[in-house]
């Protein structure tokens, strides 16, 4: 007979999980094959997806903040671009060369359930960065598809329904699957680039025929300022508002392994990588302030105000509403359609760079389910979180601006703040001064945006709650998981066990070491012997475990064999005791073949607050919890290792 067909939801299940591999994260940039490896050129078109097609939405919501000044305080944004946040991550490239980027650099500088809480936080932020990249680029794509004077007016009412409909298109292309990214993003980056090359040469000869311009833009600006020392003041005080301008440096970093090094590369310090990743990241700052310059001055000149406002020509679309203007509406629906493209295909950067951070860390940590591995279901959620901020801000790119912001500071500052803690660690004064002070002023950055705009830190808060309650869940509904990756025996420890196993059953005694005397030794066998009747002529082991780091969900297990008056104890290292056991005795079972026994004493206290040390310290009730995590692992009665509780 032939096999049977699958059941339908036996079918989705598959489809869903499909490529998911347990233990090993999954997502379009975490692969460090040669084959997906690109010159740095052709890699920054794929971070340029999110960093240069802020430009579709940037100087519109900068003349709109900034006003007149907006020009001055862009050429604040471009200093802070080029001597802050370009200086940290070329440092953060050389310290994470394979892709882990800043928030893991914090993990390593703070470690154990510091850095994890730390990691969530900026989790949070991180989500709220990538989520509205992905709906704030469709917003402003379709504000760019309503405008264009060839579509129906009627098109004018539907801005949410079509921005909805480019999410959901975004999606099904991850659900489809997500390849040759990069050819794309060259050809979309490279066009949308020379567009706005012609757009800005365009308009700035039009300022050379028309001098006044210039000139009635300096009078509105001394009028509302009358020195130089106020224009720069006030510069410095709305600046904050542009820092839009800032994105895409975390997500040059997390494409690094897709950066081809030289072949002499080291594993573990790839320099041809670093140098790739250095020359991306500075191209990409100097090309996107030369063009912040140009198109802030530009459009601040040529547009009047109220085109500015929500309903104005130039809303969401400044640039757009030059190359209409000045080089007729045939150019500027070729602009508009350049423009929707790598607005949309900046959500899928986006969109990628969530598949690689989630991924990375919550299932790691045991705070996600183990098919947050995967990546359909990851898209799925996150196509629906998608939908819902889009409903709630109504499409607007303005009001969103706010949110997009502050998850781009926020990663950013935690970034100045990782390589000045790595400085400090590593005793580099003159650097650890340098990047503090750089700290320091993008904290400002980040604590003025907040205050001038919440948004932003309502639904990062939003999304930190959102991941804090699930990761706790998670971690209480997989707490009995084995999570043990392997196991290594130095020789004395595997002489030990084919010494024990030679005789007969094998019986290891728990013991949680104190004074490790003599005393405490024999008193420990003696009361196992009497309460769990071990024959006196078979040999014990004492097994004793050491809590390396209890913040960590899996663990590899060290285990080394010692020999004290006469006992032989094997001492191993893990996340938790009970987990770390329940490995080491299927091990045992795995290369002896024989059944071992372990042998506990209970512990005396409320269940309930030992749980919770489980959950958080690692120790507990180690006994029922041993034997909970070996019912799990092994289903099977008649090869589970037996457990003894006296």
């Amino acid at each position: 007979m032939g096999e049977r067909p699958a059941e339908p939801a036996g079918r989705v299940r598959r489809w869903l999980l499909h490529g998911l591999q347990p233990g090993r994260a999954s997502g379009p940039y975490t692969s460090e094959s040669t084959e997906h490896q690109r010159p740095w050129w052709r890699v920054m078109c794929l971070t340029g997806l999110d960093y240069f097609s802020t430009l579709g939405y940037q100087p519109g919501i900068a003349a709109l903040a900034a006003g007149a000044i907006s020009p001055i305080a862009t050429l604040v944004l471009v200093a802070l671009t080029l001597l802050g946040a370009l200086p940290v991550y070329r440092r953060v490239a050389r310290e994470s060369p394979h892709g882990q980027g800043s928030i893991a650099m914090l993990e390593r500088l703070l470690p154990r359930w510091n850095g994890k809480l730390l990691v969530l936080a900026l989790l949070g932020f991180a989500a709220t960065d990538f989520i509205i990249t992905i709906t704030l680029s469709a917003a402003d794509a379709s504000a760019h598809i309503i405008e264009n004077p060839y579509l129906p007016d009627g098109l004018a009412g539907l801005q949410v329904e079509l921005t909805l409909v480019l999410v959901a298109l975004l999606g099904a292309v991850f659900l489809k699957g997500f390849k040759e990214a990069i050819g794309i993003a060259v050809v979309l980056v490279g066009v949308y680039l020379l567009l706005n090359l012609i757009v800005m040469i365009v308009s700035f000869w039009h300022l050379l025929e028309h001098p006044e311009l210039v000139s009635q833009w300096r009078r509105l600006l001394f009028n509302e300022h009358p020195n130089l020392l106020g224009i720069l003041v006030v510069a410095l005080l709305v600046f904050p508002r542009l820092a839009l301008g800032l994105s895409g440096f975390e997500t040059g970093v997390a494409v690094m392994p897709l950066i081809k090094g030289r072949p002499d590369d080291l594993p573990r310090r790839p320099e041809g990588r670093i140098r790739g990743a250095h020359r991306l990241l500075t191209a990409a700052a100097i090309i996107m302030s030369v063009f912040l310059i140009t198109s802030s001055f530009a459009t601040t000149v040529l547009i009047p105000q109220h085109e500015f406002e929500a309903g104005g020509q130039a809303n969401g679309r400044a640039l757009a509403f030059l190359a209409h203007t000045y080089l007729g509406n045939l150019f500027g629906t070729v602009y508009d359609l350049s423009t929707v493209l790598i607005l949309w295909f900046a959500g899928a950067s986006a969109m990628a760079g969530l598949l690689n951070l989630v991924p990375r860390y919550l299932p790691r940590y045991g705070m996600a389910p183990n098919w947050s591995r995967a990546i359909r279901p990851l898209v799925l959620v996150f196509t629906l979180i998608a939908f819902l901020i889009t409903v709630v801000f109504r499409a607007d790119v303005t009001a969103q601006g706010g949110a997009y912001a502050t998850g781009v500071l926020v990663l950013i500052t935690s970034a100045a703040l990782a390589v000045t803690l790595s400085a400090r660690r590593r005793r580099r004064r003159v650097s650890m001064v340098a990047f503090a002070v750089i700290t320091l002023v993008l904290g400002y950055t980040t604590v003025a945006n907040v205050i001038e705009r919440p948004d932003g830190v309502r639904i990062a808060l939003l999304f930190i709650a959102a991941i804090i309650a699930t990761s706790i869940l998670s971690r209480v509904f997989r707490a009995t998981e084995l999570r043990v990756t392997g196991v290594v025996l130095d020789p004395e420890a595997q002489r030990f066990i084919a010494d024990v196993a030679a005789r007969g059953e094998i019986h290891v005694i728990a013991n949680e070491p104190n004074e490790r005397d003599e005393t405490e030794y024999r008193e420990k066998e003696a009361e196992e012997r009497a309460d769990s009747h071990i024959p006196a002529e078979d040999p014990v082991l004492f097994l004793e475990v050491t809590i390396r780091d209890p913040s960590e969900f899996e663990s590899e297990l060290i285990v080394t064999g010692e020999e004290r008056f006469g006992y032989r104890i094997l001492r191993v290292e893990g996340a938790s005791i009970a987990n770390a056991i329940a490995g080491f005795l299927l091990h045992v079972r795995d290369t002896t073949g024989e059944l071992p026994h372990i042998y506990f004493a209970w512990t005396e206290g409320n269940p309930l607050f030992y749980l919770l040390r489980y959950l958080f310290f690692g120790d507990g009730e180690v006994a029922p919890l041993t034997r909970e995590v070996l019912r799990q692992a092994e289903p099977d009665r008649r090869r589970r290792p037996r457990v003894h509780v006296g």
